[in-house]
């Protein structure tokens, strides 16, 4: 659901702002236009409520669906940390010593590397460091 323009033409143009006139026609009185224009203010006054309840209700839906995405990707987050303890734990030395060095000689760590060829840790820390899982 994606009113964007109707919002963008109310806050350009602000209806309450707008002068409302009428002409009076034959027979017609003041009293009665008046009526007419308080029915219209009233009208274009449910017609701005209904759509900021949408979207109220558009906003509301876009935060449960960020929500949901913030709390995959925490659990993606644990799951890649755990992950990179263990492969700490369970790296050689000389392993440790050789991935410092490919740290040390490229600035930002590929990401096109398969998974599994060689520990990549989201942070560098110090040789053998960390809790064991």
């Amino acid at each position: 659901m994606s009113d964007g323009g109707s919002s963008m033409a109310t806050s350009l143009f602000p209806l309450k702002a707008l002068p409302l006139t009428v002409q009076l026609v034959d027979g017609e009185d003041e009293s009665s236009s008046g009526a007419s224009v308080v029915a219209i203010d009233n009208k274009i006054e449910q017609a701005m409520d209904l759509v900021k309840s949408h979207l109220m209700y558009a906003v509301r839906e876009e935060v449960e669906v960020l929500k949901e995405q913030i709390k995959e990707l925490i659990e993606k987050n644990n799951q890649l940390e755990q992950e990179n303890n263990l492969l700490k734990t369970l790296a050689s030395p000389e392993q440790l010593a050789q991935f410092q060095a490919q740290l040390q000689t490229s600035p930002s760590p590929a990401p096109s590397q398969p998974q599994g060829t060689t520990p990549q840790p989201s942070q560098p820390t110090s040789q053998g460091s960390g809790p064991s899982a």
